[in-house]
Order: structure tokens, then sequence, then C-alpha cells
């Protein structure tokens, strides 16, 4: 006979039981995932106080001081191995830049002003050739016909005689006569030459003395208008007093202190 396997069914406590073990160890498992969590941030917040610490110790171009010196790195290494192929480092550098990027490096060196004040007449005379070269608008037909005249000779060579032999023409000569003028004119407003004004007062012996007293009217006016506008109405009063050195000197009294003085002083 073959015998009948019986399977035993678990009861309602064993299935409790089960339970309510299988939720203690999810909540274990979640506790232990909030320790590890809160370890993990704990470490992590502490990392960054020092970091923070460490960047308020350091200077506050740091950042800028570090990014020049990992570029200038960065291009020193680049120079070595454009050395070590036999190639020609700026001209592989320009390999790398963007027709965009030179675009607009173009127009911040238009927005900056080159005209930096005066430095030298070196310096001066440049500027102002780029001045005048930039304000050139060719005039082709002209070009063509001093090309038709000249030949060969419109593009001279060590052999070619005809230096001396050009006449510039009458709107050629307006042109330059009408700049001049120009560069007149601009020269005289911003000239630091004061115009002499013949009706002013002189106050002075010589250019030295002029300058001396236009400075001390300049730090000084404002304090002795009044006293100055008393001795030109003949208002103000001077006494002499004797020095100890037999050196004559005036004290000028204003008038409105007459009143304070005794009767015996005036």
């Amino acid at each position: 006979m073959a015998s009948v396997s019986k399977t035993s069914t678990p009861t309602e406590g064993e299935l409790t039981e089960t339970i309510g073990s299988s939720k203690r160890e999810d909540r274990l498992r979640k506790f232990r995932e909030l320790h590890f969590k809160r370890n993990e941030a704990r470490k992590l917040n502490h990392q960054e106080v020092v970091e923070e610490n460490n960047r308020l110790k350091l200077p506050s171009n740091w950042e800028a001081k570090k990014a020049r010196l990992e570029w200038g790195l960065h291009e020193d290494e680049k120079k070595k191995e454009c050395a070590a192929r036999g190639e020609d480092y700026h001209r592989v550098k320009l390999l790398d830049i963007t027709a965009g990027d030179a675009e607009r490096w173009e127009r911040k060196k238009k927005k900056k002003n080159p005209d930096m004040g005066f430095a030298g007449y070196a310096e001066a005379q440049f500027r102002q050739y780029q001045r005048l070269t930039k304000q050139i608008k060719p005039d082709m037909q002209n070009y063509e016909k001093q090309r038709e005249e000249c030949g060969e000779d419109f593009h001279p060579t060590s052999n070619s005689l005809i230096h001396g032999t050009h006449v510039p023409s009458e709107e050629g000569i307006d042109r330059m006569v009408e700049d001049v003028e120009k560069q007149i004119e601009k020269r005289a407003k911003y000239s630091r030459r004061r115009a002499y004004n013949d009706d002013a007062d002189i106050d002075y012996i010589n250019e030295r003395n002029a300058k001396f007293n236009q400075k001390a009217e300049r730090y000084y006016g404002k304090y002795t208008a009044e006293i100055k506008q008393n001795l030109e109405r003949g208002t103000a009063v001077c006494s002499v007093v004797r020095s100890n050195k037999s050196v004559i000197q005036f004290i000028i009294i204003h008038p409105i202190c007459l009143a304070n003085l005794p009767e015996a002083a005036t």
C-alpha cells in the first residue's frame, strides 16, 4: 500500500507571528539605512565646513590666480609638445579658435578705446596715421585710370623712374586742406593755453608773479574778496605798526570792527 503524505497548514498564530517578524525586520532595515544616511550626511557636512574654512583663509583672488596658473601650465605643456613635433605653437593655437570666438574678440577690441592719452610723439603720430587711413575711401575709377596711364610702372621696382612724376588732383588737394583745417580746429579746442584778457586788473610785475597771484586767488579768493572790495572803495582802515626788526607792517582793520573799538584806538 502506498503511503499518503499529509501537508501541515500553518495556524493563525503562526501567520501573525511571521507577519510581525517581517515588519520588524523592515523597520530595522529602514532604521539602519537612516542611520547610515545620517552618518554620511554628518561626514559630508564636516568636510564642507573644513573646505569652507580653508577657502576663507585663502586670498580673495585665489580662484582667479589658480585658474591663471593652471592655464599657464597647460600652455607650457602645449608649447613643449609643439616644440617636440617641430611645429609653430601660435599656428597650432589658432587652429583651435572657432570663427565665433574670433569675431567676438574682434568686437571687444573695437569697443575698447585705443587712445590712452599722450604718451609720446611717435605714438600720437601713429594714431593719427591710423585715423587718416580709416577715413580713406577708395576711388576705383581713379585707380584704374592711373593704372592705365602708368602701365608697368604702376607697381614700381628698383629700376622704375616714376618717382616725382605724380601730380595730385584738385579734389585731393581740397581734401588735404580740409583735413589740416580740422586738425588745427581740434588742437585749438584742446589747448591748455588761456587767452589773455585785456580788461583784467594788472596786479603782477612779471609772468611768475601773475601765476602766483592766480594760485593765491584760487585758494584764498573767497576769504579775501570783501577785504579787496574795501580796499578798492577806500573804506578799509590801515594802522601802521613798527616791529622789532624795524620793518613797517600794515594791519587792515575791517570797518565793522571799528564800532567795537574804544574811541582812543580810532
